[in-house]
């Protein structure tokens, strides 16, 4: 017998709809007999996803020790950090472009010291990485606490228990058991750094990444100009969270009980 539909399904298709529309809109209005690149956009796309990659390379290596700390820590000390991520995580992208720019410029603290050692920071693919870095830092910060915390602190304790190190436990407990948790934060950093726009913008406007150029399509050419260069970004930037979600769901589906005839194993 058909089931119909659950109540819940049918308040989620305003949502869903919403959700659909412009991305249906994009297939029927795109020219696809003149589907072709335009001037620059070739470029665009190696530096946002070449300088992209480096950056979600640094991203997670620095912010992983940052998520695990604040899955265990406790106390005063911990609510600093958290304050520390939330801050960039809430400030407005174009304020943090400027604050970017204010500090690590040629006249900000950070910036002229650098300067000293012959490293500069703006409109330079380091700044391009840098702003990209620190647009998507916050965000996979806080989805891999999550992950860590969702760890049940009986495992780590037994770990604890058997002679296992802080390391060991890290490396042999927290990761692999962490590991569906991790890949959505993963997805979720490369896509905000491959779409940081404002940072990038103030910080790093040369050399010009995917979302810059396609603002500068639409500014001298109009919107029919950046058809082909959005259907790039989705196509470069779709398949790693794609894969990262995949992880997710076969990591979900093989921890289900399976059934047999007999029971639920």
């Amino acid at each position: 017998m058909k089931r119909s539909p659950s109540s819940a399904l049918w308040l989620s298709l305003p949502a869903l709809l919403m959700l659909a529309v412009p991305f249906l809109t994009l297939i029927a209005i795109t020219h696809w007999r003149h589907f072709h690149l335009a001037w620059g956009d070739g470029d665009a796309i190696a530096t946002s996803t070449g300088l992209g990659l480096i950056a979600l390379l640094l991203i997670v290596v620095s912010g992983l020790p940052v998520a695990w700390w604040l899955s265990q820590a406790r106390g005063k000390a911990r609510a600093v950090v958290e304050l520390l991520v939330l801050i960039p995580l809430l400030t407005p992208p174009l304020a943090m472009g400027i604050l970017l720019v204010s500090a690590y410029g040629p006249y900000g603290p950070a910036g002229s010291l650098l300067a000293r050692m012959g490293i500069e920071l703006v409109n330079n693919p380091a700044a391009f990485v840098l702003a990209q870095w620190y647009g998507a830092l916050p965000y996979f910060i806080t989805a891999a606490r999550s992950a860590f915390a969702a760890v049940p602190v009986a495992i780590l304790e037994a770990g604890r228990t058997l002679g296992a190190s802080p390391w060991q436990r890290f490396r042999r407990l927290s990761l692999p058991l962490a590991a569906p948790g991790l890949a959505s934060a993963v997805a979720l950093a490369w896509v905000r750094a491959i779409g940081e726009f404002g940072i990038v913008m103030i910080f790093a406007y040369f050399p010009q990444g995917i979302p810059v150029k396609l603002y500068n399509n639409l500014q001298n050419d109009g919107v029919d100009a950046v058809y082909v260069l959005l259907w790039l970004l989705l196509l470069f930037t779709l398949p790693l969270p794609l894969a990262c979600f995949a992880l997710v769901r076969r990591y979900a589906r093989d921890r289900q009980p399976r059934r047999t005839r007999s029971g639920v194993i």
